[in-house]
């Protein structure tokens, strides 16, 4: 996931897709709990996925109170 392609979506796209990254970010946790989990570098994958959304929504916000 670019940082680009985020650029290019609403902020309604943007929380639907956060919702979804932790909703994956949960199972992933979860299969890792119960020993089930195959690909270890998803987890990394996936916080950096949400850390990028977070940080453009808030300068999507930021731009919209200027």
């Amino acid at each position: 996931m670019n940082a680009t392609d985020l650029r290019d979506k609403t902020p309604d796209q943007l929380r639907e897709e956060l919702t979804n990254l932790k909703k994956e970010a949960f199972n992933l946790r979860f299969q890792q709990a119960t020993g089930q989990l195959e690909n270890t570098a998803r987890m990394r994958q996936v916080k950096r996925d949400v850390a990028r959304v977070n940080t453009i929504l808030n300068e999507k916000a930021r731009a919209a109170a200027e």
